[in-house]
């Protein structure tokens, strides 16, 4: 079967993602999503985060996963699963992949591989608090999208901008989003 007779391209159902598109232009509401997590500490620097359920233009998805999460061995770990910053990273890069996958089949283009290679590098001086000039975080992050496929470099270039103005973890990352925080001792 041809891509032309086929809705799917890249394993997205595109006449499916063109309905959402259609239903969410023309009601806003069925745009809206709510994301939550719960993440339970386990020993040492081990924790578990349960995601039980996403709601999507008000309707409620039942999921059932855990994210365990550990560190390294030098930073007090049992090395048993990534830690944060690797999560952080690899949904900084899954979510891009989406954005990429879905894009390049909107424009008909079958894609041959994808790969994002993303890096960044944190002094623990400011994690540790050992010096207030340090940042506790990154100063930058950089990543290589590798893609190849059925389409013209113009095409892959449109993607990759659509990408970089529309992918959620994208804007998060590089852009400063208020965070509200609230401590409940027990």
């Amino acid at each position: 079967m041809s891509v032309e007779s086929s809705p799917l391209v890249n394993g997205i159902d595109t006449e499916a993602l063109h309905e959402s598109i259609r239903e969410i232009s023309q009601d806003s509401s069925k745009g809206q999503t709510h994301w939550t997590v719960r993440t339970d500490w386990k020993g040492g620097t081990r924790s578990d985060t349960r995601v039980r359920e996403c709601q999507i233009g008000g309707q409620t998805i039942k999921k059932d996963f855990t994210i365990r999460v550990d560190e390294p061995l030098e930073l007090g770990g049992t090395n048993q699963f990534a830690n944060p910053q690797e999560y952080l990273l690899a949904a900084f890069n899954a979510c891009m992949t989406v954005g990429y996958v879905a894009g390049c089949a909107m424009h008909g283009v079958v894609l041959e591989s994808l790969r994002i290679e993303t890096e960044g590098d944190i002094d623990l001086r400011g994690f540790l608090g050992l010096d207030p000039n340090v940042k506790p975080g990154y100063d930058e992050l950089r990543y290589k999208v590798f893609i190849k496929g059925q389409g013209t470099p113009e095409q892959f270039r449109q993607v990759h901008e659509t990408v970089i103005k529309t992918s959620p973890n994208r804007f998060n990352m590089a852009t400063a989003i208020p965070l509200t925080a609230q401590l409940v001792v027990e």
